[in-house]
């Protein structure tokens, strides 16, 4: 049919298209809200009136997003003049773009219901990270999700919704509208952007202590893009800050130990010098970074499964700490407070901001001691910023780009086998062993994470099947590496160090869910450590100060973290966070600072949450406080650089 056989609608104007994409969106996010609500229905418990108001204000996030999406087609709709307007080519322009929005908008639905199915939070900086690994993250969605399935099936929605809108959109591409008129039209729509920008932030959606009420109010896609900004957080312009001087003095009082002196008063230099009090053990240290290994799989911490027989029976073979904590819910994070000791400071990771190299670590107190540092990895180190922070603090970096055809014998979309990357770290430890050089490998594994595919035949669980069953291939790659290890001459002198990167989830109705941090650490090494175990609060942050200690060496530390082993029970704390909560666990109470100078104190968070006020916990407030503030400053003014 030809446009100009078209009658115009009287008084209609060429920006009612834009009302049609109005009337599409926003019923789909309010289902997709439904949709929210009724998976995590038990776990909303707020008053009715916040599920109203989540409802009511995220339609107003709904509407500013979409304010801000339709400014460039209000200003095409503006300029195009009448003949343009009418053309065929402004038709198929027109048509095009329509149905690309349709697609966008189902295929981001489905594609943040799948984020949500990993994470349980909306969009947020981990998905902005995910489009740079586009290899892992596109071979994960292909091997765990029906994927031709679901593009098909949004092809389809795309298309009836198309056809059901497709005499509308004819109808207005048959108007004629003068400028002025139009001018008058895109002026007030454009406004609502402006309003957006001046009225809806991104603190809106923060309305409860309840983070599925938070998250149903929030809209996906605005939360996507608000994530470019907040890779990086201001720290003092959006946290509660206290007196530099005070919280200085109080943060070398935290990390100061029995064994530990100052060396520089200047404010928030914490270095100072550990002194053993015995000989020291130049033993080799295979540090074991197992994804996504939460406490709760293993049967010491009530697990009835009997996923992982094997590190339940060398738990009482090995010094076990039964009372340790992630610093945070991503392997970055994990990385981090591993190989550096430092506190989850807000937004990126140090492991992924730039210029992070030369830093006080684990790797470089071994390394001044003649040691190999090694970081292995299963898959490919570019991913998360590795191989660039591991070889910018003088490690050696081996990952599945540096395995030959031979030792590959089963990969996936994130990575080799354990196996495969255990038996090349016995090859490297061999190496050294030859050369008579102590070593430090820190092994990051990959088995642990969805599409959770593993070799077959290895144990009586199917590959790809869930979690269970990548928990339990995880524990047998391990007890093949100890058994292979075992038959080595360098055995009897290397600690074995197993600790996991984070949970495998951290989604509760709590910001900071304090039971999805806690995680297993021990260290199994039958020549040097007898079998022990440590109930004292500690946390990733521990690791490399005690094993340190294990080893007896001697150092000027630049950690926030102390030798557990060293620690008396009523100086037990852990740190967690996430990109934005910076937690302290203490004392049983949890205290967090958040943006906009919140600071937040739960009583009991592991059994029978209650709020406290501030007035009432200012000791512990001030500790918190005195962490993350001289964390802050000591990466801004690079105190923890070495030359």
């Amino acid at each position: 049919m030809h446009l100009n056989a078209v009658k115009p609608v009287i008084g209609a104007s060429r920006f009612a298209v834009l009302k049609l994409v109005f009337l599409i969106s926003l019923p789909t996010f309010f289902v997709f809200r439904i949709i929210l609500l009724v998976r995590h229905f038990g776990d909303l418990d707020v008053p009715f009136y916040k599920i109203i108001a989540a409802f009511l204000l995220g339609a107003i996030n709904d509407l500013a997003f979409l304010s801000y999406l339709l400014v460039p087609f209000i200003l095409y709709l503006l300029v195009l003049p009448n003949q343009l307007y009418r053309s065929w080519f402004n038709k198929i322009f027109i048509y095009t773009v329509f149905f690309a929005s349709l697609y966008g908008l189902y295929f981001t639905t489905v594609a943040e219901w799948l984020f949500w199915d990993e994470f349980s939070v909306r969009f947020n900086f981990i998905a902005v990270d995910y489009l740079i690994y586009t290899h892992e993250v596109f071979n994960n969605i292909i091997e765990s999700y029906p994927l031709p399935a679901l593009l098909t099936g949004i092809l389809l929605l795309s298309a009836l919704t198309f056809g059901l809108c497709k005499k509308s959109l004819l109808a207005n591409l048959a108007l004629e509208e003068d400028f002025l008129t139009r001018l008058k039209i895109a002026s007030g729509l454009l406004l609502f952007p402006i309003i957006s920008f001046a009225l809806v932030g991104q603190s809106l959606h923060q309305i409860s202590s309840n983070k599925f009420v938070n998250e149903i109010t929030a809209n996906g896609p605005y939360q996507f893009f608000a994530a470019f900004k907040n890779n990086e957080i201001d720290y003092h312009q959006f946290y509660a800050l206290g007196d530099d001087q005070a919280l200085s003095d109080k943060i070398k009082h935290l990390v100061s130990g029995a064994n530990g002196s100052a060396l520089d008063k200047s404010i928030y230099d914490i270095k100072r010098v550990i002194k053993a009090t015995e000989p020291e053990k130049p033993l080799n240290v295979i540090m074991i970074m197992v994804e996504s290994l939460s406490a709760d799989f293993f049967a010491r911490f009530g697990n009835k499964e009997n996923i992982t027989p094997f590190m339940d029976k060398l738990f009482d073979e090995s010094l076990l700490f039964t009372n340790f904590y992630a610093t945070g819910t991503r392997t970055d994070r994990g990385l981090e407070a591993l190989t550096l000791a430092v506190p989850p400071t807000p937004g990126r990771s140090i492991v992924k901001r730039p210029d992070n190299g030369k830093l006080f670590s684990l790797g470089r107190v071994l390394q001044l001691k003649g040691y190999d540092t090694v970081f292995l990895y299963g898959g490919r180190g570019y991913f998360d910023n590795m191989n660039e922070f591991y070889s910018g603090n003088g490690y050696r970096i081996i990952d599945q780009t540096d395995l030959t055809q031979e030792e590959i014998h089963f990969k996936n979309a994130w990575g080799v086998a354990d196996e495969d990357v255990y038996q090349r770290a016995i090859k490297e430890a061999d190496k050294n062993y030859a050369a008579n050089k102590p070593f430090l490998f820190q092994i990051m594994t990959t088995s642990n994470h969805r599409p959770f595919t593993f070799p077959a035949g290895k144990i009586d669980l199917a590959s790809g099947t869930g979690r269970s069953g990548a928990v339990k291939y995880t524990d047998y790659a391990i007890q093949q590496f100890i058994t292979d290890a075992k038959s080595k001459a360098w055995f009897d002198n290397t600690l074995f160090v197993v600790v996991a990167d984070h949970c495998a989830g951290s989604a509760r109705k709590s910001e900071l869910p304090v039971e999805n941090y806690h995680i297993p650490f021990f260290v199994y090494a039958p020549k040097h450590i007898g079998p022990r175990k440590i109930d004292t609060l500690s946390s990733q942050i521990d690791v490399a100060p005690t094993v340190l200690g294990l080893l007896n060496i001697s150092y000027e530390s630049q950690f926030f973290g102390k030798d557990i082993l060293h620690m008396k029970p009523e100086e037990g704390r852990a740190l967690i966070g996430n990109y934005q909560k910076l937690g302290l666990f203490k004392e049983n109470k949890l205290v967090y600072l958040a943006p906009q100078q919140q600071i937040t104190i739960v009583n009991d968070p592991l059994v029978k949450p209650e709020q406290q006020t501030v007035e009432d916990n200012r000791q512990l407030v001030q500790e918190d406080m005195a962490f993350y503030q001289a964390a802050d400053y000591i990466w801004v003014h690079r105190l923890s650089r070495y030359q």
